[in-house]
């Protein structure tokens, strides 16, 4: 429904009298953390993560220093660790700050030279403080190279500054930050793929015997990766906090099975390029007292103390805690007994979902349950058949049973704290929706349905949709569900704002058609949808 048809209904217009003020308003909203007129220098992007004590940022610059920069955060002082061999990519972890406090920081060279203008960065208030209000931005593969053809990334950055304008307090980016596919016989060779002619004049070739760092594939990944990062995100997000998880293309494949080759779970060269990316673009997941110290990809010896690369926390006091996991790293393949994540991680998981120690707990998962698109690597058995609906009578080739039992056992325990509404967000799809989950397979969740949104997405190329691309369906609801959808996913980009208060969670759903807006109208998006839910 479109927003001026939803609007003429009394039932929406309950809705918008408990929508906080500002994600109603006509009229692009100033931010001071999307200033365009903000001295970049010689920054070429910034991208934060904090908890209440720490920071750990990426920055990357135009041009390479062969001495460390230093960031100055309020009193400290940070020396800047190279995470490329050229001194153009640097990390700063700094500890033991205040819960939430503003800091101001500057970064110089080392003879004490600006290399851009200052700006301020926040904690999150301390785990047992009671805050009245959290505000977090959901989207999703926002990746994608525009030389093949993917939205702009002057469009792109234009629908993110419209999300920042709203001051979100974190941002949660779920998956596919690049499209550069080398070994799926199904997407390796299109136009995202990384072994088409023109992606290989673009950036080159991979030499998956090589190393990647200090070698050409360190120059392949700069060239195929940089443009649909950091030129995406520029320093917009310096003073907001961001949460990127991995999915498939992240690991440079898509997720697929044949008798030829099954992707996932990812190869060594896959998982080198993964994490190569993250270390130099973006920020890992900082320590929570409550995960623990040992989950897999947890406590590496090449990572800052407490770095978690797959598995993340965001806790906002006592208010809200969000859960990221990335089910592709420890996916196995053992039939009724695989699992997208590995056991440790659904024990954190599970004792996270049923303590009561916070009064809104979202997840968030790489792959979305809910919906399914006949996928080999999906939660779910569905098959789409030639009439294009969705079936589990036929087998789905390759696809593991445990996958299933697992997603079961989770949702089941959301469902099972009846203190809580039960949310999870995620990406993946390409689409924006909302629905509700009453029963998985033999599992009755009709006492407190688990409640399903897919946030939206930031680019896709212009076949890129479900069900204008190979996949040739848009997301629809598996057949091991009962599953009553509130929207019925579209197909258009957007993004997902929520707001957590004492009482309640309120998303805000946005929405930009490409085919029929202009791309001025990305700076007046107010909400077509908004979902309140109470406190179970």
């Amino acid at each position: 429904m479109e927003r001026r048809d939803f609007l003429k209904s009394a039932g929406a217009a309950a809705l918008y009298v408990n929508a906080p003020s500002d994600l109603v308003a006509s009229s692009a909203v100033a931010s001071p953390r999307v200033d365009k007129l903000w001295d970049h220098g010689l920054v070429r992007h910034i991208l934060p993560t904090v908890n209440d004590t720490e920071i750990l940022m990426k920055i990357s610059l135009y041009q390479p220093q062969k001495n460390p920069p230093i960031l100055h955060v309020g009193n400290n002082r940070v020396v800047g660790k190279m995470t490329d061999t050229q001194g153009e990519f640097w990390q700063f972890f700094i500890k033991n700050l205040k819960p939430g406090q503003p800091y101001q920081l500057s970064l110089k060279n080392h003879l004490g030279t600006s290399l851009c203008e200052p700006w301020t960065l926040s904690t999150f208030p301390s785990r047992e403080s009671n805050p009245d209000q959290f505000r977090a931005l959901f989207i999703s593969c926002v990746g994608g190279h525009e030389a093949a053809g993917f939205l702009p990334n002057e469009v792109r950055n234009r629908l993110l500054r419209r999300a920042l304008s709203f001051q979100p307090q974190a941002t949660i980016v779920n998956g596919d930050h690049v499209y550069w596919d080398l070994l799926s016989p199904s997407t390796s060779k299109v136009r995202y793929g990384g072994n088409t002619e023109q992606a290989i004049k673009i950036a080159g070739k991979f030499d998956r015997a090589g190393i990647v760092l200090g070698g050409d594939n360190e120059i392949v990944l700069k060239k195929a990766v940089g443009p649909q990062i950091a030129n995406i995100y520029g320093a917009d997000f310096r003073s907001t906090p961001v949460f990127f998880l991995q999915d498939d293309h992240d690991y440079f494949d898509n997720d697929d099975a044949f008798d030829e080759i099954v992707t996932f779970p990812p190869s060594y060269f896959m998982l080198q390029l993964a994490r190569t990316t993250q270390s130099m673009y973006y920020p890992e997941f900082l320590s929570d007292a409550a995960r623990p110290k040992g989950l897999p990809y947890s406590f590496a010896a090449d990572r800052p103390t407490g770095i978690s690369e797959s598995f993340g926390t965001i806790r906002y006091g006592r208010l809200a805690e969000i859960l990221l996991y990335d089910v592709r790293r420890t996916a196995t393949l053992a039939g009724p007994s695989a699992v997208y994540v590995d056991f440790e991680v659904e024990n954190w998981l599970v004792n996270r979902t049923r303590s009561n120690d916070v009064q809104h707990l979202i997840h968030c998962p790489s792959n979305p349950p809910g919906w399914s698109a006949g996928k080999w690597g999906e939660w779910y058995p569905d098959v789409l058949g030639d009439d294009k609906k969705l079936s589990i009578t036929t087998p789905k080739p390759y696809w593991q049973s445990g996958w299933l039992k697992q997603h079961d056992r989770l949702m089941s325990t959301l469902s099972q704290n009846l203190t809580r509404s039960p949310l999870v967000i995620s990406g993946d799809m390409h689409s924006i929706a909302f629905g509700s989950m009453m029963r998985t397979n033999n599992n009755d969740l009709t006492k407190n349905p688990v409640h399903v949104a897919l946030s939206g997405t930031g680019g896709t190329l212009a076949t890129g949709w479900p069900s204008k691309g190979w996949r040739k369906t848009p997301a629809l609801p598996s057949q091991v569900l009962d599953f009553s959808e509130e929207i019925k996913p579209i197909e258009q980009h957007g993004f997902t704002i929520v707001d957590f208060t004492k009482e309640k969670m309120i998303l805000s759903f946005f929405k930009w058609d490409v085919n029929s807006q202009s791309v001025a109208d990305i700076d007046s998006l107010t909400p077509f949808h908004i979902k309140e839910l109470p406190r179970a």
